[in-house]
């Protein structure tokens, strides 16, 4: 039976009648191309899971790494993983059962869990951004401008941040009415396919989305690029070309994430509700819900000679086992 002709589950009370779960889209109705992206995403959560967990046992137990730098990178390792077994676990669920339901709690608490992890990957790249500045323009006061206290509070502002912008979206969300049709044109529970669905009014939503994707995430961008404006121009005035690498080569690996990141989250929020696309919607979602994710620690291990040392020697030694 198509998806689209599927009857909602409706709870009534007080005479009003309450959508209890949502049917999400899949890739295809095609069975064998679900089977085949059933593979696909399987692969692609398992290499993120291994790949980030491995970065983070990397630096935990290398005392050489315990730093500013590879403190962030942990975290951003640790929202990465937050981030895919978020969305790619019921994905999987999905894309093996003929009924692609998930519960209106359920599918409220995924998009709670999911927008704190991209929130906070937003916020934690300016973190990042800053640490480099200082150590490529500030060299002589690093010590003291990224201290453990401030490290510490940076991290803190991330996830608490991240926390409360993802539960003010949550909450005014829950607010709303939906009484069918409960069809999400996604594959996971997130604002943009959500809001045609309710019965009641969005005006007030998709403002504050917008307004808060603008503040987030053009906040956010402006103070990474601006970081990053200072860095080359510092990077240009150094003479040698050796010291130029170097001095490149501990940040292009963060540039490249950022890049890729901002450019899939832009697509995805920073537009309005009605003219959102499923199929641009589903595209765009594959590259920071699996792509990013795995892309992350392969960048960091493949451009960084520290990292890659220490996972080497870490993989060698789970080997030995």
């Amino acid at each position: 039976m198509p998806l689209t002709n599927q009857s909602p589950r409706l709870m009534t009370f007080n005479n009003q009648t309450f959508v209890t779960e949502f049917i999400l889209q899949g890739f295809s109705e095609n069975p064998h191309l679900e089977v085949l992206a059933f593979w696909v995403f399987l692969f692609l959560y398992i290499m993120t899971v291994l790949g980030n967990s491995l970065i983070i046992a990397s630096i935990w137990v290398t005392p050489g790494l315990h730093t500013p730098m590879y403190f962030f990178l942990t975290n951003l390792a640790l929202l990465d993983i937050i981030c895919t077994t978020t969305v790619v676990p019921e994905l999987l669920k999905n894309l093996m059962e003929e009924k692609k339901t998930i519960s209106f709690v359920g599918c409220m608490t995924q998009l709670y869990v999911f927008s704190w992890a991209v929130s906070s990957e937003l916020i934690l790249f300016t973190a990042m951004a800053y640490d480099r500045y200082v150590a490529i323009c500030r060299p002589l006061h690093y010590s003291t401008l990224m201290n453990n206290k401030i490290c510490g509070v940076l991290i803190a502002m991330v996830w608490i941040t991240g926390g409360m912008n993802s539960g003010f979206h949550t909450a005014i969300l829950t607010q709303l009415y939906f009484c069918g049709p409960n069809l999400i044109k996604q594959f996971f529970c997130e604002i943009p396919p959500i809001l045609p669905l309710s019965c009641s009014s969005t005006k007030v939503n998709e403002l504050m989305t917008l307004v808060g994707d603008l503040l987030l995430g053009g906040a956010n961008f402006l103070l990474t690029t601006t970081s990053y404006g200072f860095i080359i121009a510092n990077i240009l005035k150094i003479r040698s070309e050796e010291g130029k690498k170097k001095a490149f080569s501990t940040c292009s690996s963060h540039l490249m994430v950022v890049t890729m990141y901002y450019f899939s989250v832009f697509c995805a929020y920073i537009s309005p509700s009605n003219s959102y696309s499923p199929e641009k919607g589903k595209a765009v979602a594959v590259l920071y819900t699996t792509l990013s994710p795995v892309l992350n620690p392969l960048i960091y291990t493949l451009r960084n000679k520290d990292v890659k040392t220490t996972v080497r020697k870490l993989f060698v030694r789970l080997l030995s086992f």
